[in-house]
Parts: structure tokens; sequence; C-alpha cells
């Protein structure tokens, strides 16, 4: 069995994490991969803190296998977040959009495991010295938010760069991206895509389906112009979005267009018209089947790919 520091560190039987996605990664999903043995996430995004303690309260009916909640610093209701991810001493963390120092305090008081998401080195170092207790390196081949940097170009770089365990993000889907994540020095992968196309996910079925019929260049980058790119599948809301882009529309204009886009292709099915964010890896994924297969078939596929290495430089 493959089994890293990661482990160790957040009491986990694979170095599997779930993604944390906005309107997508609630307590249903996060549970199920826990329970498969990976580690779940509630995604709180703008979310208010009653809905995630509600989420956090479900978790834990559902399983008792530790989870983590992903906290988005830019949110509105951050303060609150962080109050009742405390109040109900969740065991991890993971942050995006700054950096968490701010709360570093409050979460070491429950025991809890803090690990950033990160698109840079110098974000990293940053976020060690805050007292990070891991890092996920994340590549621009993600879906949704995004940074420059690929997931080959930065994990070996961030590996390098830091001392605490990183986890690859970014472009991996099944159990050769897993091997080659820890070829580059990771000591774990958190996958979001893929957990999108699963059973446990609550969203609409049309967006599942959407990334199963995607192909390798489906997927296409828009609000560069707002300094915050966004990783989506091509339909009419990108093309209308990159035209208004290209016209040279403000930040705030293009900032209203696109209110509102996620939540309509996540919960209301409109794969057309709203924001279906996904990772180019969208074009790998074929099929929609429960966490458990999921993970369990992308750590088959690694240990193969393991043992088929070993024996060919004769270890």
């Amino acid at each position: 069995m493959i089994k890293t520091e990661i482990c160790d560190l957040l009491g986990i039987k694979y170095p599997i994490i779930q993604g944390g996605m906005a309107w997508v990664s609630d307590a249903n999903l996060a549970a199920g991969v826990s329970e498969a043995g990976g580690l779940g996430i509630i995604a709180a995004g703008n979310a208010p803190a009653e809905w995630v303690e509600k989420e956090i309260i479900k978790a834990k009916q559902l399983t008792d296998k530790v989870f983590g909640v992903n906290i988005m610093l830019l949110s509105p209701y951050v303060d609150d977040v962080v109050d009742v991810v405390v109040k109900h001493r969740v065991g991890v963390i993971t942050t995006g959009a700054g950096s968490p120092g701010k709360y570093m305090d409050k979460f070491k008081s429950i025991g809890a495991k803090v690990i950033p998401v990160v698109a840079s080195v110098a974000l990293a170092k940053r976020m060690e010295v805050t007292g990070a207790d891991a890092v996920i390196a994340e590549g621009t081949e993600s879906g949704g938010h995004i940074g420059e940097l690929t997931t080959m170009a930065l994990v070996p770089q961030v590996v390098d760069a830091v001392d605490i365990p990183v986890i690859a993000a970014g472009g991996i889907a099944d159990g050769r991206g897993f091997v080659a994540a820890l070829a580059l020095g990771a000591k774990g992968v958190q996958m979001g895509t893929r957990f999108v196309a699963s059973k446990e996910c609550t969203i609409a079925e049309s967006y599942k389906e959407a990334i199963v019929k995607a192909k390798d260049r489906d997927t296409v980058v828009t609000g560069r112009a707002t300094g915050h790119p966004v990783r989506i599948l091509k339909n009419k809301l990108a093309r209308e979005f990159l035209k208004l882009e290209n016209s040279g529309a403000t930040k705030e204009e293009l900032e209203k267009f696109g209110e509102g886009r996620l939540r309509l292709a996540a919960r209301e099915g409109d794969v057309k018209n709203g924001s279906v964010m996904a990772g180019q890896i969208a074009g790998l994924i074929n099929d929609i089947k429960p966490v458990k297969d999921i993970i369990e078939d992308i750590v088959k596929e690694a240990e193969t790919i393991i043992k088929n290495l070993s024996q060919l430089v004769g270890v």
C-alpha cells in the first residue's frame, strides 16, 4: 500500500485529498472521500457560516473519519467561518486566496492541521514561515481559480524550497498522475475534477456529464483581465465572457457578468450559461462512479506502475 507522511500527518489511509470546490464540495462528497480512505473537504467558498456549520454537522453524522474544510480567505464571512471551524474542532483546514496567518493561533489551539494552497515558490515559503503543516502546490492545469506555473514545473520547485510536505494538485486523475506527483517529490495529491464526476457529488448531473464528454482542449481560461483567472469548460458563457473581456470591459463589468454563474451550472444544471469549472484532465475522465472505486482504482494502478518501474530498474 502506498503510504507517505501525509497519511500519518492527517490520519488517513491514502495520501489523496479531495479539492475544496465552491458549490460542489459539500458534506456528502467530503464524507464519501473520507470513508473511502482519502481526505474529504467541505468548501466554504463565499457561503455564510451557518451553511458551513450545517455541512460540518452533517459530515460528522455521515463519517467518523477525519475530514477538512477549505476556507476562502477573501470571503466576506471568513471570520465567522473560522469561528465555526474552531467551534467544531475540524481536524484539517485548507486555505486559498491569501494567508491564514491571522487565524493560525486559533487553528492551532484545536490541533488542526493547516494546509494552504499555493501557486508559487514564494508563497509556499511564506506559508511555511506562517506555520503551515504542509502546502498544496496547485498547477495551472487545475479547474477554477489558477496560477501560471504548470504542475510539472511548480511541484519540484516547491519541494526543493520548503521543509514541510508538499501535496501536488492540477492535472491528476489516475494512477499515472499519482505516481508522477510522487516522483516529483510530492507526498500526496489533491484532485478536484475527478471527484466531481462521482456518485457522491450532489451537483447537477448535466455538470458531471459535461466533464465526461470533455476532450483534451475543451477548457479555456477566462478572467485574466480581472487578475483572478478561472479555468472552465468551453460553452456559451465562456465565449461571451471572452468577447466581453477582449472588448476592454472593466473589472467591475466582468465580475458582474460572471456573478452567480458557478451556482447556475453546479446547482441549477445550466451548463451553457453557467460556469462549468473543470481542469484540463477532464479529457481523461470517462465515467461517473463511486469515490471508493475512484480511489481504489487510482491506488491499484499506481502500485502496478511502481512495481513495473522497480522491475525495470532491477530493484
